[in-house]
């Protein structure tokens, strides 16, 4: 077993966002019964806010309710054995103003998987945190 040779980093807030702002496609952690499930969407972040959309199911009801959910974006890469990971953690909320969902679709978010995801959600980050690893510089 070879030693470890990544550096890991401690990201500031906004290095995060600004990861959040540069990905497409994360994954909102709820709980269901008890358990957290990982879903992935594609969303936008727009003025410090997390939108997505959703169609019937676990995310809208968990925004139905208010709750307190996770979402995860990160960038991996295996060969090099680098990436990051960021995290925000925040309330998920039904997005019902026609001017917002209007600017948001504006803002280019639209759904990518088929069928009926006319509902908009948004989570507002109370918590982000991030993580990094790199390779040190060889030279």
């Amino acid at each position: 077993m070879s030693t470890p040779t990544g550096r890991l980093e401690v990201l500031s807030d906004a290095e995060c966002l600004d990861l959040f702002i540069r990905a497409k496609v994360g994954r909102v952690v709820i709980s269901m019964s008890a358990l957290p499930a990982a879903l992935p969407v594609n969303y936008r972040l727009i003025d410090g806010k997390i939108f997505f959309f959703t169609g019937q199911g676990m995310k809208l009801h968990a925004a139905l309710q208010n709750s307190v959910v996770g979402f995860e974006v990160d960038s991996i890469d295996e060969d090099a054995e680098t990436g990051w990971s960021v995290l925000a953690v925040g309330r998920a909320s039904e997005v019902k103003d026609a001017v917002t969902v209007a600017a948001v679709q504006g803002a280019g978010l639209r759904p990518w998987a088929a069928g009926d995801r006319s509902r908009l959600i948004s989570v507002v980050p109370e918590v982000i945190s991030g993580r990094r690893l790199s390779r040190p510089e060889e030279g």
